[in-house]
């Protein structure tokens, strides 16, 4: 889906109020990057009243208006980026070696390989916990995510770090969001130990993806997150804020 698949939202007498990128989220329909149009009289009415029970993706202030009028908050996050042809990373990025005792595999592994890593890293508390179950969190989030049916296919610069058991450790999985190479996860099992091993894996991963020639890598952070500074420190910069909240349903 590209800027062209754009929806125009009118009011009842055909005046243009948003413009939004249509889509699904959490079972429910989104509407992506959405930009009110200037001199509209009500947008939050026309949301509440048009959009009911949607996603709704925008500016903070236009979520913070929409959270006013009864919307709850599904997630507050920054996009952060680095231009591999601007500011390429330095060459030996792509073949930096791990720690001891782990070794470097592609992400084509079944979704159940990667999860007890994957679902540990974001423990309880953990801002990008997943408030389901672990049936759900695999089939929900994971399952689709390594399918290339929740954001896009997934790339080879992906990489897992496994250990000498073969067990899954810590891995980043890169995706194609819509011809944008796209940072879907960064995760490590924290009992594992490794501190400091998702900045190494990200090094490969933003290294090996610009050896390809790929234009840049982009990524979400979640609001309150501290990983931001470690993607800070690897070159990466802000580039967008998004609030992210759920239109009551009306009900």
């Amino acid at each position: 889906m590209t800027e062209t698949d754009r929806v125009t939202g009118c009011d009842d007498d055909g005046v243009p109020v948003v413009d939004y990128l249509p889509g699904e989220r959490e079972g429910r329909p989104w509407a992506d990057l959405l930009e009110v149009r200037d001199g509209a009289a009500d947008p939050v009415g026309f949301v509440r009243s048009r959009m009911a029970g949607w996603v709704v993706s925008g500016t903070p202030e236009f979520g913070r208006a929409l959270l006013d009028d009864g919307a709850t908050v599904l997630r507050h996050a920054h996009t952060l980026g680095r231009d591999l042809r601007t500011d390429p990373p330095p060459a030996d990025w792509a073949a930096a070696p791990l720690r001891a005792g782990l070794h470097a595999a592609p992400c084509d592994r079944a979704p159940e390989e990667l999860f007890e890593a994957w679902r540990a890293a974001f423990a309880p508390g953990h801002v990008d916990r997943f408030a389901g179950d672990d049936a759900r969190a695999l089939a929900e989030r994971l399952v689709p995510l390594l399918a290339g049916t929740a954001i896009g296919p997934v790339l080879p610069s992906s990489v897992l770090a496994v250990d000498e058991r073969g067990a899954v450790v810590a891995g980043v999985v890169l995706t194609d969001r819509d011809g944008v190479p796209w940072v879907a996860e960064v995760f490590r099992h924290p009992e594992r130990g490794y501190r400091g091993l998702g900045a190494d894996l990200l090094r490969r991963v933003v290294g090996d993806a610009a050896g390809r020639g790929l234009p840049e890598v982009r990524l979400a952070v979640t609001d309150g997150n501290p990983a931001r500074r470690v993607y800070e420190r690897l070159g990466f910069t802000l580039l967008s804020t998004a609030l992210t909240v759920i239109v009551p349903d009306g009900r």
